[in-house]
């Protein structure tokens, strides 16, 4: 592979490569490693994952009386940190089968002020010192006393504590997140910011960053999460540098919370079906000014009632501007995890992207994971319906929605092509490029995540075993497994056997990362 000012220039054989050598300024023999295009995570949410990387990480605690010893001991090795900050706690796998109370987080810290997020990033524990510099707090929707903030309650806490993030501590936050995106192959990463979840200033500082001659390296394409009702609303998020009004624009919230919106209430909490944010009239109204400003909209939506105002908001807007002007659009939506037939027949008649987080279903999947808790078996058994999207021809783009789950782009492969539920697997080719191209397409390029002349030379080097072809299951290995259907190989995913391990990640015809001693 010949690369000439940031771009795949040839791609052939060896023997043919030897009349490029002369003229090239520098030559990798990369020993018969694997040669990949780099990943794209469509969804990441960088400083968070930063903090997450450099703080108080609850993520691994397995049970509440870890969770409380960590907070303990993160607060007392920071005395000078105006607020503590911490993500990651999961109740669910815990076996107190509930979360830190207020009481026992203020006595774990001393009645200093703490903001620690679930894993999901819907909800958070916090101390009444935290809600004490926040004025009315208490009477917003969500407050409950003693249990975690939900709703906004939860958005005027976050804003009061990632207020107290020093300029030098999310830079750091920053800096480490796209290293450790770029030491695992990844490329290229989708933030997805907006008013409720941090401020612009994150935003244009993480763009900034990304673009600097010294920056971390991969590539970083903004999405800001504001409702428009006009077009000219949409120079406000060019502004700030977006390439679209979209990512977390929340038409509901995440099932571990019991907030994302349901027709049917949860199967352990009765008496709600979640929380409606948006309704299919103002999604229309977004989409319609996001349209006709010549901008992509998205929304976040994981419940089956927040996906079906999701598809009657588009529709509604495709009436108003036409459904070629729709689809072109290429608008995107976030998790799209409880999709039924008509929800998934929409999402290819509106040309809508599935932007989605197979880590999700590895977590949380499973007749014995937290949806099954939350759901019930029969429904849980529905969702992330991965195949069904293929077969109906529903680009996907596959990410973490880091920090919820962690970095981990083999991973997140694997995650798709060994399903929890059967019939929701595909195939480890079709989910890597629902990791690599899939997310290049979902921000509206088509020429890139491949290794062809004229493409971005953004790829990665793998140190890997034997390539195979991985295919979900009989109907499909008959011809794909067949040596003469000449199907490239990928590495071997199957669960338990070990992942490729990253030697080196090039953006632009620049090496971002490479491996110590190799």
């Amino acid at each position: 592979m010949v690369v000439d000012r940031g771009s795949i220039a040839w791609v052939g054989s060896e023997g043919a490569a030897d009349s490029f050598a002369d003229g090239v300024d520098e030559v990798l023999d990369l020993d018969g490693a694997l040669v990949t295009p780099a990943f794209t995570d469509a969804h990441v949410h960088t400083t968070a994952t930063g903090l997450a990387l450099t703080g108080l990480d609850l993520s691994r605690c397995r049970s509440l009386g870890e969770a409380l010893t960590e907070v303990r001991a993160h607060a007392a090795g920071r005395p000078a940190d105006r607020i503590l900050l911490g993500h990651g706690w999961d109740a669910s796998r815990w076996p107190e089968r509930r979360p830190p109370s207020r009481s026992e987080l203020e006595q774990a810290t001393g009645g200093r002020p703490l903001y620690l997020t679930r894993v999901d990033v819907h909800s958070a524990a916090v101390t009444g010192a935290l809600l004490d510099l926040v004025p009315g707090a208490t009477r917003l929707p969500g407050y409950t006393p003693e249990a975690p903030l939900t709703g906004a309650a939860h958005h005027a806490v976050r804003r009061a504590a990632l207020a107290a993030v020093t300029p030098a501590q999310r830079t750091e936050a920053q800096r480490s997140a796209l290293r450790r995106a770029a030491s695992l192959g990844v490329g290229a990463v989708h933030e997805c910011a907006g008013p409720d979840i941090t401020d612009e200033g994150d935003l244009e500082a993480l763009l900034a960053l990304s673009t600097s001659p010294d920056g971390p390296g991969p590539r970083v394409f903004g999405y800001w999460a504001e409702a428009l009702t006009a077009a000219r609303e949409g120079e406000r998020v060019r502004r700030l540098g977006a390439v679209g009004a979209a990512g977390d624009l929340f038409v509901d919230g995440s099932l571990g919370s019991h907030t994302a919106h349901l027709h049917e209430p949860y199967a352990d909490a009765p008496h709600t079906r979640g929380s409606e944010r948006l309704t299919a009239a103002e999604i229309a109204a977004h989409v319609t000014a996001c349209t006709e400003a010549g901008l992509q909209a998205g929304f976040h939506a994981i419940g089956d009632a927040a996906l079906s105002a999701v598809v009657d908001g588009v529709r509604q807007a495709a009436e108003k501007t036409g459904l070629a002007r729709i689809r072109a659009a290429r608008h995107r939506i976030e998790h799209a995890e409880m999709l039924n037939e008509r929800t998934v027949a929409a999402f290819a008649e509106l040309g809508l992207t599935a932007s989605v987080q197979p880590g999700f279903d590895a977590a949380w999947g499973g007749p014995e994971g937290m949806y099954a808790e939350r759901l019930g078996v029969d429904r849980s058994a529905t969702l992330n319906p991965y195949s069904a999207l293929l077969r109906a021809g529903v680009p996907l783009a596959f990410g973490s929605d880091s920090p919820v789950t962690d970095l981990g782009p083999w991973e997140a492969v694997r995650a798709a092509a060994f399903h929890r539920t059967p019939e929701h697997r595909i195939s480890v080719r079709a989910a890597f490029t629902a990791h690599t191209r899939g997310g290049w397409r979902a921000a509206g390029r088509d020429d890139a995540g491949v290794l062809l002349p004229g493409a971005p030379a953004d790829f990665a080097v793998w140190q890997t075993a034997e390539l195979v072809v991985q295919v979900p299951d009989e109907r499909v290995a008959g011809w794909s497994t067949d040596p003469r259907a000449g199907v490239p190989g990928l590495p071997d995913l199957t669960p338990g056997k070990a992942l490729p391990r990253c030697l080196r990640t090039v953006v632009g015809g620049r090496t971002v990362y490479a491996r110590p001693n190799e």
